[in-house]
């Protein structure tokens, strides 16, 4: 029985002869992809190699942490291991991209999600991405849920408030993900920040996502506190950009339903403003289908942070084959294909919502994403930024395809 957020147990089937027939392999190399017959923290612990993309916790048989410690990677050698040919893209009007303000190569970036530790994070930053972000980090240590994290679930069109999803036999584009936005303790997630950003190239950008963590006697504004000293901790060690996580549909307590409430987001994000100062500073947050509640969502925060960034996925429970419900029977987030449409819709209600106001927050489009058609068709809907999840953890190459083909259609 795993423990869910909400205080509560969920089952939890353990379908490790069905995720084993369906292995992540990147020609014949495993390890590459996020594998999800294992563990999140085997894939913690086996990250693709920065020289030769064969793991190196195996060939070392050490931890990240240890690999870390033993500071078998120098700065230098990293970085010659990460160069690569210039992928810079112009936008419409032949300018150099930014993020939030930061000259980057490209609209293209990683959300939250994928890169589990700094290993991730250059393996991602050495194929065509340009904006890394560190998946999300607590004030003390959080273990994942217990498998299955991630299972395929049909592919169709949501359009937000389905009932539920049914799952599939294959990963066709859709999963449904459960991990529960676990964490290592600080002591070791702000020196790994640290040794991301130190060897990530100078032109790259490293967003590390925070969340706070609801404790039993908690209000309002000690919960505010805790998402400021994660957000102080990571951008003393080094994060160029704070993405604080307002939205998580795993778990049922106030960390994972800030956006909904304007009054809280703006307390909360006024918090970590606070202690990071002019760091630039974004929120995530998830499904919001009114104009209006977008509206006083970004009259709220304007003039507080510098961006948001949607959706993190769509909320449905989750059938099996059998007809009974998966994660005893609450929601799971849908990421992939399935929530395209409506989070391209998001961001094109929500950048009527930033000309409403008159405000300067930029958008930044989530979910989905695996062509070049939709980075743009994002881009056209008022995102200044596209950040890829999914599509990633099932093709590490995308990112080159995608600079290459912007490059040519600039």
């Amino acid at each position: 029985m795993a423990k869910s957020d909400s205080g509560g147990s969920e089952p939890i089937r353990e379908d490790g002869d069905e995720l084993s027939r369906e292995r992540c392999v990147d020609n014949g190399k495993a390890g590459v992809r996020y594998d999800r017959s294992k563990s999140y923290r085997w894939n913690y612990d086996h990250p693709p190699d920065l020289a030769n993309e064969q793991n190196l916790a195996t060939q070392q048989d050490l931890s990240i942490e240890q690999v870390l410690a033993s500071e078998q990677v120098s700065s230098r050698q990293s970085k010659d291991l990460h160069r690569q040919e210039d992928v810079s893209v112009t936008d419409e009007s032949g300018s150099r991209w930014d993020f939030l303000g930061i000259p980057v190569a490209s609209p293209l970036g990683i959300a939250a999600g994928p890169l589990l530790n700094s290993a991730w994070c250059l393996y991602y930053g050495a194929r065509g991405f340009d904006v890394l972000t560190y998946k999300t980090v607590r004030s003390s240590a959080r273990e994942c849920y217990a498998m299955p994290n991630l299972v395929p679930v049909k592919d169709s069109t949501m359009q937000g408030g389905e009932a539920s999803v049914h799952r599939s036999d294959r990963m066709g584009g859709s999963w449904a993900v459960s991990f529960g936005m676990p964490s290592s303790s600080p002591e070791v997630w702000r020196r790994d920040v640290e040794f991301a950003r130190a060897n990530l190239r100078s032109d790259q950008v490293l967003s590390v996502s925070i969340v706070g963590t609801q404790q039993d006697g908690w209000g309002l504004s000690e919960l505010a506190d805790d998402y400021a000293q994660c957000a102080f901790w990571a951008a003393q060690s080094g994060a160029d950009v704070i993405e604080a996580n307002f939205s998580c549909p795993n778990v049922t307590t106030c960390d994972g339903q800030l956006y909904q409430n304007p009054d809280q987001s703006k307390l909360v994000a006024s918090e970590i403003r606070r202690r990071i100062g002019a760091v630039p500073l974004v929120i995530k947050i998830g499904f919001q289908p009114d104009f209006q509640s977008a509206t006083e969502l970004i009259r709220s925060l304007d003039n507080v942070v510098d961006g948001l960034s949607m959706t993190n996925s769509l909320a449905s429970r989750v059938t099996d084959f059998d007809g009974s419900f998966l994660f005893g029977g609450e929601h799971r987030g849908i990421c992939g294909d399935a929530i395209f449409q409506a989070s391209r819709d998001q961001v094109s209600r929500f950048s009527k919502a930033v000309a409403e106001v008159g405000s300067s927050i930029k958008l930044i489009g989530v979910g989905g994403i695996r062509t070049t058609e939709q980075v743009r068709s994002y881009l056209s809907a008022g995102a200044s930024a596209c950040h890829l999840a999914t599509s990633i953890m099932t093709d590490p190459e995308i990112g080159f395809r995608l600079s290459s083909s912007l490059r040519t259609s600039a």
